[in-house]
């Protein structure tokens, strides 16, 4: 939102709005507040911090939760597996959003090119005719009957 010349609203709740306790956010993954603990050590889920340094836990970070109990305890992946595939898909996330800005800006330069070409057709007298030379394509062929000789 802040490319979009709108103010946003600090009272506004979003996803990454960090609201939850511990004990709310184990209750709402449905996972022990120490397991919550151990993965927040691990650097599996970062929840923010209180001046007191409570856990603050935000919807995304509850979200974040519920994968790794799924990865970990559906799939069969270890924490460690399970940290590269937050970086990767993290990354990937960033790299989407990188790819969308630099469309927007090629877009951009398009549209703006297309603009500066109308401008220059535009720009053109129009009491001029183009000229271009004309090349003859066709020959001129004679055709002359054989004379019969006489013979001797």
């Amino acid at each position: 939102m802040e490319g979009s010349g709108r103010r946003r609203n600090p009272y506004e709740l979003t996803d990454d709005s960090p609201v939850y306790v511990i004990s709310v956010a184990a209750q709402l993954s449905g996972l022990h507040p120490q397991t919550l603990r151990q993965y927040d050590r691990l650097g599996l889920v970062s929840p923010d911090r209180t001046a007191g340094r409570g856990r603050r836990y935000s919807a995304r970070d509850i979200e974040l939760l519920r994968q790794v109990q799924t990865l970990s305890q559906d799939e069969g992946i270890n924490l460690a597996g399970i940290k590269r595939i937050i970086e990767l898909e993290t990354q990937v996330a960033a790299l989407q959003a990188r790819v969308a800005e630099l469309q927007a800006v090629v877009d951009g330069a398009a549209a703006a090119m297309q603009q500066r070409e109308a401008a220059v057709h535009a720009s053109y007298r129009r009491d001029l005719v183009p000229y271009q030379e004309v090349q003859q394509a066709s020959a001129l062929v004679v055709w002359r009957p054989k004379r019969e000789q006489k013979k001797h």
